[in-house]
């Protein structure tokens, strides 16, 4: 087995329900569609049939990727990790140094990450940075848009 997976209880309830309604609902859907596509006559100028086999064709992926994931997983629980730095859930408050605004991230694995929600993974380059530093610290992130210089004000889970 690879890589080992660690997500939240949540999240593997999410994934868990999105792999079972696929397997239920979406691939009776899929061959419902394939079944009406391939009513409609001549398969090799189909194009609704090539449509819905390519459908199909994603749908298995997105299965084989889910049980994959959740092979692979470990529940981790904030409770379970040390206070005294950064880690996995932590929740970080940070202070832009060059625009001089507080920004708040909490790290997460890769397959839960959500920028919109604050969600950062801590493969990403400000996840890496920040791990393993405690408050006062200060970080710089190379990234593609140019350098970061964070201070850490707050750490909690």
């Amino acid at each position: 087995m690879s890589d080992v997976v660690y997500l939240t209880r949540e999240k593997i309830s999410e994934l868990q329900n999105e792999l079972h309604d696929l397997k239920s609902r979406g691939r009776r859907e899929t061959a419902s569609i394939i079944a009406e596509a391939r009513a409609l006559g001549d398969l090799s100028e189909n194009a609704e049939y090539d449509a819905a086999k390519e459908r199909q064709k994603l749908m298995e992926l997105r299965i084989a990727s889910l049980e994959n994931t959740l092979t692979k997983a470990r529940i981790i629980e904030s409770g379970d990790l040390p206070n005294d730095k950064i880690y996995i859930l932590s929740v970080v408050t940070l202070l832009d140094l060059n625009r001089k605004n507080q920004v708040e991230y909490t790290l997460v694995s890769q397959e839960e990450s959500n920028f919109e929600e604050g969600k950062i993974s801590v493969a990403s380059p400000i996840g890496k940075a920040l791990l393993g530093k405690k408050i006062e610290d200060e970080v710089t992130v190379k990234v593609p848009a140019g350098t970061l210089k964070y201070k850490i004000l707050d750490v909690k889970r």
